[in-house]
């Protein structure tokens, strides 16, 4: 049995892209499972009820992806 993942947008960012099927690559600072917000990057389905995989950053991984970039 699947472990049900709660999560909350706590801000969306923006969007990185969007596949043909409506699908949208996007960074938001997200609350999982209740947790402090962490900086997400992940496909979502156009309603957000369903996701692909994803990275989540801290502040301070953001921070440091930033300046690598």
């Amino acid at each position: 049995m699947a472990t049900e993942i709660k999560f909350e947008i706590v801000k969306a960012i923006g969007v990185l892209s969007e596949s043909a099927k409506g699908w949208k690559k996007e960074i938001n600072l997200v609350k999982w499972n209740d947790r402090d917000p962490k900086y997400d990057i992940r496909d979502w389905s156009p309603e957000h009820d369903k996701m692909g995989k994803g990275v989540t950053l801290t502040e301070e991984e953001a921070k440091k992806l930033k300046e690598l970039l």
